[in-house]
């Protein structure tokens, strides 16, 4: 996963919020809104509001926030006539309001640099969106000066809370969708997302969507005989590290529906594993499929890889030539994966299974 996560910000002083250590309390009678695969959301509807539990990820049976929203779940604004306006500072969730047709109610965005979406940056070039500064420390002068209705901030374990944005007055919703652990419950928060702004219907047939690709995918898989499955090599050296996918989080998860033999699919981590470099080679050396992750300006090639640890010549892969990046500086693999898990399903599939015929990836190419 990325590790440069992203915001929205709320300002309505209509919405109420009651944040962290409360415990998940019983609802009072109200229609629920039945999430398929999302573990944290809980949303149940009443005449006149939508309530919406998120709850804490890292503390169960805790609440990491709660809120009050209109009666159709959109977000108060101080004319009920209008859309929302956003400070954003993810590309993932700018990328998700764009397909949703929100794309106008973005006024405000972080880490710019980090965004590979043509359309804001456009908007940014015509001062319609405002660079708001990093996304772990907002400019806060400019989220006041835009008078956004709302902020939405990436929740991270431990981290002390949002700083000065927390003494703005401004509700901060906590986009906790990156802590699920299944790639269709991370998706399946579109909904979620989408009633904010008034896209619900949007959002609700574009997860039917993602969901109705991604079960067929898994489905060509199933149908392939076992001795196809062959073991696959995640990411590469980070410094003295190599983190891999833990074997119960999102891209672990992936593998094995994409039909390979993962070498840490029995491991029961939802994030990653920070392993030495032994490790590694000792457990999947004979890895017949290498896929990692790189940013930088241009493709690398074998020769780079070699520069950067000249052991890696010693894996399967890597002698064989069936080593794929995703160079993620040129590509819009973090703004559409988290919530199209289908495209990056395909990409897996069609490397690790080229006799289905799925055509070429589009995000791991080869070296």
């Amino acid at each position: 996963m990325r590790n440069h996560l992203f915001i929205v910000v709320i300002v309505a002083a209509a919405l109420c919020s009651c944040k962290g250590g409360s415990t998940l309390s019983s609802q009072e009678q109200g229609d629920t809104i039945k999430m398929k695969y999302a573990q944290l959301l809980t949303i149940v509807r009443y005449d006149d509001r939508t309530e919406v539990e998120i709850a804490d990820p890292w503390n169960k049976g805790k609440v990491l926030h709660k809120y009050t929203l209109n009666a159709d779940g959109t977000i108060p604004t101080k004319d009920n006539h209008r859309s929302p306006k956003l400070v954003v500072g993810t590309s993932v969730h700018c990328g998700l309001l764009e397909q949703l047709g929100k794309v106008e109610t973005i006024k405000g965005v972080c880490d710019l640099q980090y965004v590979h979406l043509p359309r804001i940056q456009m908007m940014a070039r015509d001062g319609k969106v405002v660079d708001c500064g990093s996304g772990l420390q907002p400019t806060v002068e400019k989220i006041i000066s835009l008078q956004p209705d709302a902020i939405f901030l990436s929740p991270f374990q431990n981290s002390g809370g949002y700083g000065r944005v927390d003494d703005l007055g401004i509700t901060i919703i906590e986009m906790a969708d990156y802590m699920e652990t299944s790639a269709l419950g991370r998706a399946e928060w579109m909904r979620f997302y989408g009633m904010l702004v008034g896209a619900a219907e949007e959002a609700d047939s574009l997860f039917a969507e993602v969901e109705r690709n991604y079960k067929e995918l898994c489905s060509k898989v199933k149908a392939l005989a076992p001795d196809t499955h062959h073991p696959v090599l995640m990411d590469k050296m980070t410094g003295s590290v190599w983190y891999v996918p833990g074997g119960k989080s999102t891209i672990g998860r992936m593998l094995g529906d994409a039909g390979c033999d993962y070498p840490w699919a029995t491991d029961n981590h939802s994030g990653s594993l920070a392993l030495p470099f032994e490790t590694v080679f000792q457990k999947a050396r004979n890895a017949g499929v290498w896929l990692f992750r790189y940013n930088q300006p241009h493709a690398i090639t074998y020769d780079e890889l070699l520069t950067e640890k000249s052991a890696y010549k010693e894996f399967c892969a890597f002698k064989e030539r069936r080593a794929y990046g995703c160079n993620t500086a040129t590509s819009t693999f973090y703004e559409d994966t988290p919530f199209h898990p289908d495209f990056l399903l395909r990409d897996f599939i069609t490397i690790i299974h080229p006799e289905l015929g799925l055509g070429a990836p589009k995000y791991f190419l080869p070296l």
